[in-house]
C-alpha cells in the first residue's frame, strides 16, 4: 500500500445514468494521477459506449480482468463482465440496476481485500437495485452490512458545512419511532470519531437539532427533546466525552449563522439537514460514509436520467469525492501514527497550538 499515492477504486453506478459519464471526464484529467491510481470496475464495452458520448474528452485506460495489475500512470478498468450488455441511456430498467450491482459488488470485496484503498461509488436508483438479494436502501445500508459494522453514519461534507443524519431514507411520518437515546449517541460518537481520525479535528465541536418546530418548546410542542435528545446529549458528553451542545432549533440555527461555530451537526431526519446543506454549503459536495473501517465517498447528486447519455453531466462533485477520498486515507495513517507513536501525538498537539 503507497501512503502517498492510494489506489481509488469506482463502482459505475447505474449504466443507464451519468455515473460512468462523470467518470470518464473526471479521471481523463491526468493530474489526477499524480495523487492516486484510479480503478474503474465496469467493463471496457460500457466505458466505450459512453466515451463516444463525449468525444472532445481524452480518455485512454488499459482493461484487465487482475486486480493486482493496475497502472500508476493510467486508467485501469477491471472487467466486472465480458457479456454484452443493452445500454439505454436515461432509462430506468433493471439491466441498469443489475449491472450496478455487480460494480459494486466486485468494488466492495476488493475493499475488503484491501486490494484498493478507498472507494468512490457513483450513483445508483433504489428501485431497480433493491430486491432480494439487494435488499438496500442505497449505499450506507448496503455497505453497514457488508462490513459488519453496529452503525455508520451518512456524513455530508463542504467546506465550511458537514451535516450527518441519524435517519436516512425513512418515510417521514415513522421518523419520530427512530429518535431514540441509543441510536443519538452512536451517531454522535461516530461523528466524534470521524472528525477526529478522518478530518483531523483535535477536539470536535458537535450540533444536535431537534425534532419538533422551536426544539419543542420546553415540551409544549413534542417530548422527544425533553425525554429523548437532551438526556442523550448529557450522556454522550458525560460518558463518552464527545463535545456535542443542542438540541437546536432547526430553522433559527441555520438562518442565523450558528452553525459556522460546530464543526459538524447532527439532523434527525434526511431533509432537516440535506436541505439546509444544499442550500449552505461553500465549495464542492461530497457524502462520506462515516464509521466504517474503509473509506468510502459519493457525489451528492442521483443517477440524472434526464440528461444522461447527452455528454451534459457535470463531474465536479465526483471529482470532489476523489479528492475527499484521497485526503480521508492521507489523514487516517497520518492519524494511526500518531496514535502509535505518542512522541509524534505530543509533537502534533504542540504545533497546533
Amino acid at each position: 500500500m503507497n501512503v502517498t499515492k492510494p489506489v481509488i477504486g469506482f463502482s459505475c453506478g447505474d449504466i443507464n445514468g451519468i455515473g460512468i459519464e462523470i467518470i470518464i471526464k473526471a479521471l481523463s484529467d491526468t493530474r489526477l494521477h499524480e495523487l492516486c491510481t484510479p480503478v474503474v470496475f465496469a467493463s471496457n464495452k460500457v466505458i466505450n459506449f459512453y466515451k463516444k458520448s463525449i468525444p472532445d474528452v481524452n480518455f485512454s485506460y488499459q482493461a484487465t480482468r487482475e486486480l493486482d495489475r493496475f497502472s500508476p500512470k493510467q486508467v485501469t478498468i477491471f472487467s466486472c463482465w465480458e457479456e454484452e450488455v443493452a445500454i439505454t441511456p436515461g432509462q430506468l430498467n433493471e439491466t441498469g440496476g443489475q449491472y450496478a450491482i455487480k460494480s459494486l459488488l466486485a468494488a466492495t470485496e476488493a475493499l475488503k481485500n484491501k486490494q484498493i484503498d478507498a472507494l468512490v461509488t457513483a450513483p445508483i436508483h433504489k428501485k431497480n437495485v433493491y430486491s432480494e438479494a439487494f435488499p438496500y436502501t442505497g449505499h450506507t445500508p448496503f455497505l453497514k452490512a457488508f462490513f459488519n459494522v453496529t452503525d455508520v453514519a451518512m456524513l455530508m461534507t463542504a467546506d465550511n458545512l458537514k451535516v450527518a443524519l441519524l435517519t436516512e431514507h425513512v418515510p417521514v411520518g415513522e421518523v419520530a419511532k427512530h429518535i431514540t437515546r441509543e441510536a443519538i449517541i452512536s451517531k454522535l460518537k461516530i461523528v466524534n470519531q470521524s472528525l477526529k481520525q478522518d478530518f483531523g479535528i483535535d477536539k470536535p465541536k458537535i450540533a444536535v437539532l431537534g425534532l419538533n418546530p422551536h426544539a419543542g418548546d420546553e415540551g409544549l410542542i413534542g417530548k422527544e427533546e425533553e425525554e429523548i435528545i437532551k438526556p442523550a446529549i448529557k450522556e454522550a458528553k458525560q460518558q463518552h466525552d464527545v463535545f456535542c451542545f443542542g438540541p437546536y432549533s432547526s430553522d433559527a440555527f441555520f438562518a442565523r449563522g450558528q452553525y459556522e461555530k460546530f464543526d459538524a451537526v447532527l439532523a434527525m431526519y434526511h431533509d432537516q439537514g440535506l436541505i439546509p446543506f444544499k442550500s449552505l454549503a461553500i465549495g464542492d459536495e461530497v457524502n462520506y460514509t462515516a464509521g466504517l473501517p474503509v473509506i468510502r465517498t459519493s457525489p451528492d447528486h442521483g443517477t440524472a436520467f434526464d440528461i444522461a447519455g447527452k455528454g451534459k453531466a457535470d463531474e465536479t462533485s465526483l471529482r470532489a469525492s476523489i479528492f475527499a477520498a484521497i485526503d480521508i486515507f492521507r489523514t487516517r495513517n497520518g492519524y494511526a501514527e500518531a496514535r502509535s507513536n505518542p512522541m509524534k501525538r505530543r509533537s502534533a498537539a504542540l504545533l497546533a497550538r
